[in-house]
């Protein structure tokens, strides 16, 4: 019953992890669109740092926290399970990638954005693309 929780919890996590994942680089489009020092640029810098600090970071250590509990409970089989091994390796990269959204909001409260606007909605793919392998290898375990 104990475990039925942590991985409701779990999921709860990712959940509230990808939608700042996926939004977070949204709000980069428009606010790279945006004139320096506007009060329209102001305005997402609370935003992306809130959003960043407030939901995102919490959401990824709870998502990691849950899932080496379950981890280690024994639900996986260490030496035949390849497809956790896998699903692992994506959630480093995701993980990295959230450290890449971390290192453009404090670009962007700098005034220091080099980037464009097509720059940040093709990077917005990525949590989709990595989410999508995540998700077919936890369901589907492929191997």
């Amino acid at each position: 019953m104990l475990l039925a929780y942590i991985k409701a919890f779990h999921i709860i996590a990712i959940i509230a992890w990808m939608a700042g994942l996926l939004y977070l680089p949204r709000l980069f489009v428009y606010h790279a669109e945006s004139k320096t020092g506007s009060e329209q640029s102001q305005t997402f810098k609370v935003m992306e740092r809130r959003l960043l600090r407030l939901i995102t970071t919490p959401a990824m250590l709870a998502s990691w926290v849950f899932g080496l509990i379950l981890a280690f409970s024994g639900v996986i089989d260490w030496s035949k399970d390849g497809w956790f091994h896998a699903k692992l390796g994506l959630v480093l990269i995701l993980s990295a990638f959230h450290g890449l959204l971390a290192m453009w909001t404090r670009d962007f409260a700098l005034d220091r954005n080099r980037r464009s606007a097509r720059f940040y909605r093709i990077a917005n793919e990525v949590p989709t693309l990595l989410m999508i392998g995540i998700v077919i290898l936890v369901v589907v375990r492929p191997f």
